[in-house]
């Protein structure tokens, strides 16, 4: 199949204007990777040609310059539709046939392709670190760095504009180590595989990631970016004698560090053979200075040198005074404080001593005057003072405990006194604000319906024909008068029958509950029988007549409500046996009577 006749949908979606930009870039993505899916496995020949078509097209520019620019906070799928939009496209960007046609892929697309990897690349790594290290966030970064490593895999001269690029100067300047580690391995990965790109750059870029990588090494302990930095930086020293001694002159010190902090780390190897490196060009270029600069120069130099090291020298010499009278002072301070912290410690220790000793002192006095009063006492009361003391000791002992317990269990039930004293605070207010209310408004019912039991048989008619007045006023343009009094009287007729079977249906419910009552109380005496080989005429008895089951449902009832009566106020409100006292006489009795009636149900 030819891919042009495949890819006029998409083209035709491309150019539509009348599409919102977020709703048009999750269908163009669908549409792509159908294309690709389906020209993946035919030969790499009509893939190039795809691609090439799909540039010749304007869709690739549409994807790096519309496409990826958007906000997709508001696109269907977020982040995760550009990270696939971004590899689609750096994939679309490798291996093309271009034919005769190369300027305007090479000079145009390909850096707006680079810029908008890495405009999406910053705004990936921002919210990442914005809300609290996304782990999701820093995987679409990732996807976004590797695409744009496949990206320069196939077109090396885009590296000068990557390293320049500001986007790129913004994620240098994250302190984050798994950001650092990205950026390290790309350009790991890039330079594994083109080693000949160092050549191609000039000094500014070179330098930008050398900063970039020896920063990264310096500040972090991670093995795997302290391994990849350093094979980096062979590979860059491998290369070119100008980019060795770059790396020398930028980096004084370099192979003291990367010996003392990687060292026993996995790859003491490359560890190793770039100390060498260092350490065997340090010493040419010094020999060469000292032939290539002239005497002249040599001395200025030391002309100058002397006159800045003079100039620092005057300078500390006149803040000497300053910093003399500022460590004064901060030593007398300490000298103070360590004095007084020493005195503290003393009086404790003395304070402590004391009320050892007056303790002692106080002990040593009780014993001498028991042993008084029980030379004193006549030697039948001995025994009786000595309990005496033990129970007086004994009380002595509670009253501290119970104290102690009660001060503690006070700090815990702290919280639980405050909500309920806010709560009856609450509810004085509310009371005193209703009380207010119904004084302004006068003395009326709660219930609208009390009202309606003094109706008198004039107010009736006086209602119903109010009533027929404003339904003759505000007709309904849903419902006829005759639908209406049909319905009005159907909702009677059936308000009668619920009416009517209501007093059925609740003598049949308290039925139920006495017969599931009856049902547990005799499963409770039947649990608690003796065996049969136990069994006496007694308990035969017990199991044939009513009084049993009747005592033990009794029993239940009667501890339940002692159980009831030792519940707190508000545990009670949603009870329905208090609910009965609002009720009238009459309707109580009726309870009590099916309560009873429920205990002799199905009996003999």
């Amino acid at each position: 199949m030819n891919p042009t006749i495949q890819d006029a949908g998409l083209r035709t979606l491309v150019k539509k204007t009348d599409i919102n930009p977020e709703q048009k870039v999750p269908q163009v993505l669908s549409k792509l990777q159908e294309i690709l899916n389906r020209t993946s496995f035919q030969d790499e020949k009509e893939l190039g040609t795809l691609k090439r078509d799909l540039f010749n097209h304007g869709i690739l520019q549409y994807c790096a310059g519309d496409a990826l620019t958007l906000n997709y906070a508001k696109v269907e799928g977020g982040y995760a539709t550009a990270t696939q939009l971004a590899e689609i496209l750096s994939s679309c960007c490798v291996g093309v046939d271009l034919g005769m046609d190369t300027e305007a892929f090479h000079r145009r697309l390909l850096p707006s392709v680079t810029d908008s990897l890495l405009l999406l690349a910053n705004r990936l790594m921002s919210r990442a670190l914005v809300e609290n290290g996304q782990p999701e966030m820093f995987r679409h970064f990732k996807k976004v760095m590797d695409s744009l490593c496949w990206l320069l895999k196939a077109h090396g001269h885009l590296a000068t504009q990557v390293l320049l690029s500001g986007s790129y100067e913004r994620i240098l300047m994250s302190d984050d180590e798994r950001i650092g580690a990205v950026c390290v391995s790309m350009w790991h990965q890039l330079l594994s595989v083109n080693s000949d790109l160092v050549a191609d750059l000039k000094k500014e870029p070179l330098s930008v990631m050398l900063d970039d990588i020896v920063y990264r090494m310096a500040h972090t302990s991670d093995p795997t970016v302290g391994g990849a930095a350093i094979r980096t930086l062979l590979l860059i020293a491998r290369q070119q004698d100008s980019s060795l001694k770059l790396i020398i002159h930028r980096f004084k010190g370099l192979e003291g560090m990367v010996g003392c902090e990687w060292r026993g780390r996995g790859f003491d190897d490359e560890v190793d053979q770039l100390i060498k490196l260092l350490q065997r060009e340090i010493s040419q270029p010094a020999e060469n200075m000292q032939q290539e600069w002239p005497s002249e120069c040599v001395r200025a130099a030391c002309v100058i040198q002397a006159a800045w090291r003079s100039f620092q020298t005057r300078r500390r010499v006149k803040s000497l005074p300053g910093a003399v009278s500022c460590l004064q002072r901060s030593f007398r301070e300490r000298r103070q404080t360590r004095l007084r912290q020493v005195e503290a410690v003393r009086c404790e220790e003395e304070l402590r001593l004391q009320m050892c000793l007056r303790r002692q002192r106080a002990r040593r006095d009780f014993h001498q005057k028991q042993l008084q009063l029980l030379y004193i006492l006549p030697p039948g009361q001995v025994q009786q003072y000595l309990g005496e003391v033990e129970r007086q000791a004994a009380v002595r002992i509670q009253t501290v405990w119970r104290g102690y317990r009660e001060r503690r269990y006070f700090q815990l039930r702290r919280k639980t006194h405050t909500q309920h004293r806010a709560a009856r605070i609450l509810q004085r207010a509310v009371l005193r604000f209703l009380k207010r209310r119904r004084a302004q408004r006068g003395h009326r019912s709660l219930s609208p319906w009390i009202g309606l039991r003094g109706l008198t048989d004039s107010r009736r008619s006086e209602l119903k024909i109010e009533v027929e007045k404003y339904i003759a006023l505000h007709l309904s343009s849903v419902v006829t008068p005759e639908g209406s009094r049909e319905l009005h009287a159907q909702t009677q007729a059936l308000l009668l029958k619920h009416l009517q079977g209501r007093q059925d249906d609740m003598r049949e419910h308290t039925h139920t509950h006495a017969l599931l009552a009856q049902i547990n109380t005799d499963l409770e005496l039947l649990l608690n029988a003796p065996p049969l080989s136990a069994a006496t005429v007694t308990d035969c008895q017990l199991f044939r007549s009513r009084s049993g089951p009747v005592a033990a449902r009794a029993r239940q009832s009667h501890n339940a409500l002692l159980q009831a009566s030792h519940l707190p106020w508000w545990k009670m409100l949603g009870d329905s046996d208090i609910a009965w006292t609002d009720l009238g006489p009459t309707h109580n009795e009726q309870l009590l009577e099916m309560e009873l009636n429920s205990l002799y149900l199905g009996g003999s």
